[in-house]
């Protein structure tokens, strides 16, 4: 068989499983549109339907990846699956999400990987924004982000649980890639200054010092500012990431200037309801009790005693009363397990105050 003949085969194989691909995926649309129709029939006066569902989401995932035979990798994979979830929620009703902006932020990114494109995401330029358009209703759910794996925790999302009955609904890791960038009238041998977020600068301080010892480097709201501010400049840089590259024409002059290439960022997705077990789930509550000796210890004994697994602890002052704090927990399992009740209710009978902001399925991307 000649090469040209087998690559002809090849090609006709591949127009065939692009037709059954096709008419899968529409299967599974026509199916989701029936899901929504079974649940606005059985809607009581006044309910409004829930149609996205994290933790449904999460175990089909799981399953895809789990079973996924490969060549493509599981992440690959999952990706696909996350935009034609994404596309056939679509068709039953579209997703809206506010996110900490402006355009081209990581966030942006965030919101746009654990919902995909085909849900309307829309730019507020605060994380208490964020918070009261959830609140508010304008919006389905919300995404902040909460703790860098190099610069530590966002405190001001933190602080935000304080005073809003919100819950945690998701997360999502992503992997931070930093990008140097300018405009295209700007000579790379003349910049003078850098943009970027503070907390970027942070990230990328050892490459500054090696490759530009000399510059300025000004902290800016966020890396999208940064490159927007650069377009027109002749002897300025920004560093942002990809999606802000795109989205205001710049150049890229190095990639991944990170100072350490695992740099991850860690944002939650907030919504006004609770979360169903999925299987595999984290939950995160908000602990405050009387500043005594020994106090943290007796907040943390419960959790011992019970073997349920402590994955963060973070504290911060206590908005009421001075010298006085308050704790963010994040343990490896779900509400509604009875070890975890238990653990609760010990933590209310020794007097403190327990507030769950909420139970939600691991990141799977």
């Amino acid at each position: 068989m000649t090469n040209e003949k087998q690559l002809g085969e090849l090609r006709n194989r591949i127009d065939e499983l692009d037709s059954r691909i096709l008419d899968l995926i529409n299967q599974r649309a026509r199916c989701a549109q029936d899901v929504a129709d079974v649940k606005t029939e059985s809607l009581g006066e006044g309910e409004e339907a829930i149609f996205y569902r994290p933790e449904r989401e999460a175990q089909v995932l799981t399953r895809i990846m789990e079973t996924n035979p490969g060549p493509l990798s599981n992440e690959e994979i999952a990706r696909l699956f996350r935009e034609i979830m994404s596309a056939c929620l679509a068709l039953e009703k579209p997703t809206t999400v506010a996110y900490l902006g402006p355009e081209g932020t990581f966030t942006q990114q965030a919101s746009l990987k654990h919902f995909g494109h085909s849900s309307v995401v829309r730019p507020m330029s605060t994380i208490d924004q964020v918070f009261r358009e959830v609140e508010a209703g304008a919006v389905d759910y919300g995404v902040v982000p909460v703790e860098n794996s190099s610069e530590g925790i966002v405190s001001h999302t933190l602080d935000s649980f304080m005073q809003s009955d919100l819950k945690i609904v998701g997360e999502v890791e992503l992997r931070i890639h930093h990008n140097l960038m300018i405009s295209t009238n700007t000579d790379p041998e003349k910049i003078t200054r850098v943009y970027s977020h503070s907390q970027t600068l942070a990230q990328c301080r050892r490459w500054l010092d090696e490759n530009y010892p000399g510059i300025d480097r000004i902290a800016v709201n966020s890396n999208a500012e940064a490159a927007k501010r650069v377009c027109g400049e002749w002897n300025s840089a920004a560093i942002a990431g990809d999606i802000a590259a795109e989205l205001y024409d710049l150049k890229v002059l190095n990639e991944r200037i990170e100072d350490r290439p695992d740099n991850t960022t860690r944002f939650l997705i907030i919504g006004r309801e609770l979360t169903q077990p999925s299987g595999r789930d984290k939950t995160s509550v908000m602990l405050s009790a009387r500043n005594k000796p020994g106090a943290l210890l007796e907040l943390l004994m419960p959790f011992k005693e019970r073997g349920i697994d402590l994955t963060r602890l973070e504290t911060r002052p206590s908005p009421t009363q001075k010298w006085s704090y308050v704790f963010f927990l994040d343990f490896a399992a779900h509400v509604k397990d009875s070890d975890v009740q238990e653990a609760l209710d010990r933590l209310a009978d020794i007097g403190c105050e327990v507030k769950v902001l909420g139970s939600y399925p691991v990141a799977v991307l």
